[in-house]
């Protein structure tokens, strides 16, 4: 089988990090994730994997990073069963094939086209009320496009940093304002993460750049009647952190004492 050579620089060669982290975490005996389509995924591509720097510990964490996200999502569908889905900025993630949504979901993945275009090769889609469209999530046209009929939960992993704040900030304002009630899951970095975006092997590698620092959580809920923050949870605190190699659980804990460094990431969940 021929492999997919990539030519992707920038914020979307960051993409191949996280999809490696989800495939080497896959391979553990107690894997977070049980990715195995990422595992597929990799094995088709042409690339230096070691360019990325991941290894077990960060492995490990982008996984239950994507799990957290992974069970807010499924919190939400079980309470809304025919709800729409918009996976922003979804490059090579697997997250419909992990969920597995029922036929009653409308799934909207969602990337620029040559990232698109490359997801076509490498993923199979599934079957349903699926649909993977090809632009950049601060453009409108896309958005109008989706319906907005139905409770709908927008998933951005690993995106909003890339974004400037008023980018960010009017993504949010459009789907908040377009959907009659749903909910917002994504990550975010402090201010201080993004002063040390070059110790990031998987950034700095890929020539990237990160712009919107996020410190309080409630600074978002001015951007909307009505929307409230549900959960803030720091990286140094998310459930499944038992799984980290014992050297990954170490530095966690003298992380988690210095004030900065812990609020360093958080992932967000909203209810609009």
């Amino acid at each position: 089988m021929e492999r997919e050579k990539i030519t992707l620089t920038g914020a979307p060669e960051t993409m191949l990090a996280t999809l490696y982290g989800r495939a080497l975490d896959s391979r553990r005996p107690n894997s977070v994730l049980h990715d195995t389509a990422a595992v597929q995924a990799v094995s088709r591509i042409d690339y230096d994997f070691r360019k990325t720097r991941m290894k077990g510990t960060t492995a490990v964490g982008v996984a239950i990073r994507a799990k957290v996200l992974d069970d807010w999502t499924r919190e939400f569908l079980a309470a809304y069963p025919a709800a729409t889905v918009l996976h922003l900025a979804c490059g090579l993630d697997t997250r419909v094939q992990r969920i597995a949504p029922s036929s009653t979901v409308r799934w909207v993945d969602l990337d620029v086209p040559d990232v698109v275009a490359l997801r076509q090769r490498l993923i199979t889609p599934p079957d349903g009320d699926y649909q993977l469209v090809g632009a950049s999530v601060t453009s409108d046209s896309w958005l109008s496009d989706v319906p907005n009929d139905r409770p709908t939960v927008a998933v951005f992993e690993g995106l909003s940093m890339y974004l400037h704040k008023e980018d960010g900030k009017r993504l949010i304002e459009r789907i908040t304002s377009r959907f009659p009630t749903g909910q917002l899951l994504f990550d975010v970095y402090g201010t201080t993460g993004i002063k040390l975006q070059k110790l990031v092997p998987a950034v700095r590698n890929a020539g990237a750049t990160l712009h919107w620092g996020l410190d309080d959580p409630a600074e978002v809920e001015g951007w909307h009647p009505g929307l409230k923050c549900l959960d803030a949870l720091r990286s140094v605190d998310m459930p499944g952190l038992d799984k980290l190699p014992l050297g990954g659980r170490i530095g966690l804990k003298v992380v988690s004492k210095i004030p900065g460094l812990r609020d360093a990431g958080r992932i967000l969940r909203y209810r609009f």
